[in-house]
């Protein structure tokens, strides 16, 4: 059976860095953090006091605010960024045949925000009685932001949600190539959504030591690769990513923004929080997707890291890195867009992915931001480019995007120039 070539038609996103796609990567190419100050609930008594939150963000101005009220705030975001890349795609919904169109979109958590709330208000009203609202499982469950997508839109095709932690919608991604490039589905809207800074996600992640503390100065305190790295930021948001076979996009005339080559999965086996030391799921993963893909490790300019500015995991991907590419690791650029993003979490592999994209369509390189002279850790190879604190502007003909989950859950995707 001969796989079909699948490509990018259409684009969407909602970060800590803007309200849309076009905003968040002019921000991300311009080096420029999500993070400040956690506004959504007093965090005096928590040892993080900031976070990447989506600023400005009114549903209302997308969404009607009956309908709005019957969804977590991370199907919000994943709604509001479906429905920026189905108008980018230029799809016309009333003669495409909407059986053939699906929607796959990654989330680690999900409704965090509605089971706190709830469960904090029975814990109020208990002598009363349960009094729960008749909207807290449905505003509440993993599925529902990929449900909802479809039935916004009204599209019958494959239709689910990928759920392995931080990699869960660089596994989306995965998925729904396999499904176009299979013949199960003409085009597929593959993302990630996620919004987990409340008093349960901060408080969950510091009892971990996850996330950062570093409270005097926030806008820097996400630092992959530096020494002085002491956990992640938090972030939330979602992207979306219009994934379509490619005759089907050459039919109705669609812009193309790159070409999806390949992908890979792979499992560390090791722990449940912690990546495995040498990087073997890494390795593995990188090589899987690189195989999927037909390519060499010197056909890759550019990589788009997991880093997250902890302590073993940078270390980890880093070595994976040496180990995958060898010789040509010292040709390639590396970056953490998670310096500015912050960690999205089950979004992070859909907003990645999607920097990945433009980066090789744009031949432009995000930077990793907020390192400085003397803070280098003596466990990294420092001859490898990291793109520190400035874009850098060079071909890219193949970019890698990598992500690594709680659980020891790695996937990896890789976005090419497309070329008919």
């Amino acid at each position: 059976m001969e796989l079909k070539r699948v490509v990018v038609t259409g684009i969407g996103a909602i970060t800590p860095l803007g309200l849309s796609a076009p905003e968040t990567w002019e921000n991300i190419k311009n080096g420029k953090s999500g993070a400040a100050p956690i506004t959504y609930f007093d965090t005096s008594k928590f040892k993080s006091h900031f976070a990447c939150e989506v600023k400005g963000f009114d549903v209302r101005n997308y969404i009607d605010r009956k309908q709005a009220n019957k969804m977590d705030l991370y199907t919000q975001f994943a709604m509001v960024s479906a429905m920026e890349a189905v108008k980018d795609s230029g799809m016309d919904l009333e003669t495409i045949d909407k059986t053939r169109i699906g929607v796959v979109y990654g989330v680690g958590i999900g409704g965090i925000n509605t089971f706190e709330t709830e469960v904090s208000n029975y814990a109020l009203h208990a002598e009363e009685g349960p009094k729960y609202s008749p909207f807290f499982i449905p505003k509440m469950i993993a599925d529902i932001a990929s449900g909802m997508i479809s039935i916004h839109f009204g599209f019958h095709g494959p239709n689910f949600t990928t759920t392995s932690a931080c990699a869960s919608s660089t596994h989306s991604l995965g998925v729904a190539f396999d499904l176009i490039r299979l013949g199960k589905a003409d085009a597929i809207l593959a993302g990630g959504a996620e919004a987990p800074i409340w008093p349960t996600g901060v408080g969950g992640f510091n009892a971990l030591h996850a996330i950062s503390t570093r409270n005097d100065d926030p806008e820097h305190a996400s630092r992959p690769f530096s020494a002085s790295r002491d956990g992640f930021v938090m972030g939330e948001g979602s992207a979306c990513l219009v994934f379509e076979e490619l005759e089907h996009a050459l039919a109705r005339g669609a812009k193309i923004y790159g070409e999806v080559a390949g992908c890979g999965m792979s499992a560390d086996a090791h722990h449940i929080t912690a990546s495995h030391p040498e990087g073997l799921g890494a390795k593995l993963v990188m090589e899987a997707a690189l195989k999927d893909a037909g390519m060499k490790p010197e056909d890759i300019d550019y990589i788009n890291v997991h880093g997250t500015s902890t302590h073993v995991g940078d270390i980890s991907e880093v070595k994976a890195i040496q180990m995958v590419f060898g010789e040509h690791a010292y040709k390639l650029n590396i970056s953490s867009t998670k310096s500015m993003t912050g960690h999205m979490l089950g979004a992070a592999g859909a907003i990645e992915g999607l920097i990945s994209l433009l980066s090789v369509k744009e031949d432009i390189v995000p930077p990793t931001i907020n390192h400085e002279d003397g803070d280098e850790d003596p466990e990294i190879d420092y001859k490898l480019n990291f793109t520190f604190n400035k874009a850098q502007k060079r071909p890219i003909r193949a970019a890698l995007s990598n992500t690594f989950g709680f659980g020891g859950h790695n996937a990896c995707i890789i976005m090419k120039k497309y070329a008919e």
